[in-house]
């Protein structure tokens, strides 16, 4: 028997707004989207166009308030192929929220808070 990573999910509480986060500042295009007939949430699922592996925001009408992340310790990691490019537009962007010089790593946050290491 083998396993294989099919996506990682993560709530969001504006979905238009994380859209164009995950757009601008990683180069992530939408796939696919799953509306459910009553509105009451939507799926976007998300690709880096290289790898199989996606990402799933899921959207809930009903939540009225941003979502506890608790200590936040979950994050998302992805490889940049020019590392300082990336960090020139992220630093741009605003979206940097820690950095760790002494093993060549950075993290952005998402609109939600959620935390994505950049490897070089």
């Amino acid at each position: 028997m083998k396993f294989s990573f099919a996506h990682n999910n993560l709530n969001v509480y504006d979905l238009e707004k994380s859209l164009h986060f995950y757009s601008e500042a990683l180069g992530l295009k939408e796939t696919r989207r799953i509306n459910a007939e009553d509105g009451s949430f939507t799926i976007v699922f998300l690709s880096d166009d290289s790898t199989p592996h996606l990402l799933e925001l899921t959207w809930l009408r009903d939540m009225d308030r941003a979502y506890n992340l608790g200590d936040n310790e979950f994050h998302l990691a992805l490889r940049v192929d020019d590392f300082e490019a990336a960090y020139a537009k992220h630093k741009e962007m605003g979206c940097i929220c820690y950095e760790n010089p002494s093993m060549g790593i950075y993290f952005i946050s998402d609109p939600d808070g959620y935390w994505i290491e950049i490897i070089p």
